[in-house]
């Protein structure tokens, strides 16, 4: 069967409404109830807040949704900053991010495994859905999607429950056209508000309407028994009422606390005055004891310094007599030094003087033997050139010899040359007059 309705929502943008300081409890697992007419679709059960009395739990509920082709994604809590926000859920084209939060009945993280638009029909996939198929035709039935199924029931995103971050369809999706819960909606939400056994700090985290098969319809248990609302909310009042009650004596038992703290402080207070005032007095005796003490301390001070003054002026006649006595030491000991130094210039300068006596000594004695040595040599040197110069003159005069020789030689050759010329001359001279003669008689 399809559904008509006129679209008469706004659209919504997705954001945080509500922060708590305190995390939500876990998720309650409970029963789907059967659907109750075709066209509803199932909003899955959450923890909403109240700033007063804290979480409550909204059923699960099937609800219409504002038109044909949405569908519901789920609210959530998410961790950030310190706080825990609300993020609201909406209706739209596709399921947007849900904060990873396993709510079971195919919204087990990430997208949604209930059923399928079918042109203006919506199908159910009844291994998914509680539907009474000889109602409700329009099924299927799909059991691979259980493969996406996680068995966590943590409420919230963050640190300690679900750590999940938006994937890329779903990040389309929460940019696409949203609708805010319809007055259905937020009809359901103001019931579990108005019902204390919906709070958890009443039922400790389970509900008593876990689940609901239409918004003012019947409400069911987690184990999809009919849960008796006026039974339950009359013992949340009583226990609201002994809550209240608790809290009276608690403020009772404080006033009286606080009465007596005031009476303890009122003596604790005059304890401290007489306390002070003692001390006063102790103060003004120390004081003058003080007092007292400093007259004495300045009393001897004077005569530790008037003991001081005598000490320094004897300390100071001491000093110039040992002054005294040093510089007479000290003249003593110069004038010593100088007799010593005297003394001793005169020994240096004997035995200079005798050291230099020694030394022309030796250096007369070296005169003498160097000047014999000389006289030796030149005697010596002198001797050999007489050797020499008469071995030269008897060489001389063997050249001188052997001069005259050659020279004898040499007159003796010319001489028999000179004979030997006039005897050719000798013999020469007929033969050179015979030519002329026969040149003249010619």
């Amino acid at each position: 069967m399809a559904i008509g309705m006129p679209k008469t929502y706004a659209q919504v943008s997705v954001g945080i409404g509500i922060t708590a300081r305190i995390a939500p409890p876990a998720l309650p697992v409970y029963v789907q109830p059967v659907c109750p007419t075709p066209g509803y679709l199932w909003q899955p059960g959450y923890w909403a807040y109240d700033p007063d009395d804290g979480y409550y739990w909204v059923p699960g509920v099937w609800v219409a949704p504002p038109e044909v082709g949405v569908l519901w994604t789920p609210p959530y809590w998410g961790f950030s900053g310190g706080f825990y926000g609300f993020h609201a859920g909406y209706w739209g084209p596709t399921v947007g991010f849900y904060g990873g939060i396993n709510y079971g009945y195919g919204y087990w993280g990430h997208g949604f495994y209930g059923g399928r638009w079918d042109g203006d029909r919506f199908r159910y996939n009844a291994a998914v859905f509680n539907i009474n198929r000889t109602i409700i035709r329009n099924t299927y039935i799909d059991r691979s999607v259980f493969r996406y199924r996680s068995n966590n029931h943590y409420a919230y995103n963050g640190p300690g429950g679900v750590n999940a971050r938006p994937r890329p369809q779903e990040l389309a999706a929460m940019r696409q056209r949203h609708f805010e819960a319809t007055p259905q909606q937020r009809q359901a939400m103001e019931f579990a508000r108005n019902n204390r056994a919906q709070f958890a700090r009443f039922n400790h985290g389970r509900p008593t309407a876990a689940a609901m098969n239409r918004v003012g319809g019947r409400a069911f248990g987690e184990r999809g028994r009919a849960a008796d609302l006026a039974r339950a909310n009359e013992a949340a009042n009583r226990q609201r009422e002994n809550m209240a009650t608790i809290r009276a004596r608690n403020a009772e038992a404080a006033n009286r606390q606080r009465t007596n703290m005031a009476t303890t402080r009122a003596r604790n207070a005059e304890a401290a005055n007489r306390q002070r005032t003692n001390i006063a007095a102790d103060r003004a005796r120390n004081a003058e004891a003080a007092n007292r003490e400093r007259t004495n301390m300045a009393a001897t001070r004077a005569r530790n310094a008037e003991a001081a003054r005598r000490e320094r002026t004897n300390i100071a006649a001491d000093r110039a007599r040992n002054a005294e006595a040093r510089k007479r030491e000290r003249t003593n000991m110069e004038a010593t030094r100088a007799r010593e130094a005297s003394a001793n210039r005169r020994a240096q300068m004997q035995a200079r003087t005798q050291q230099r006596q020694q030394m022309q000594q030796q250096r007369m004695q070296q005169q003498r033997q160097a000047q014999s040595q000389q006289r030796m040599q030149q005697r010596q040197q002198m001797q050999q050139q007489r050797m020499q110069q008469r071995q030269a003159q008897a060489q001389q005069r063997q050249q001188m010899q052997q001069r005259q020789a050659q020279s004898q030689q040499r007159m003796q050759q010319r001489q028999q040359m000179q004979q030997q010329r006039m005897q050719q001359r000798a013999q020469a001279q007929p033969q050179r007059q015979r030519p002329r003669q026969q040149q003249r008689q010619r």
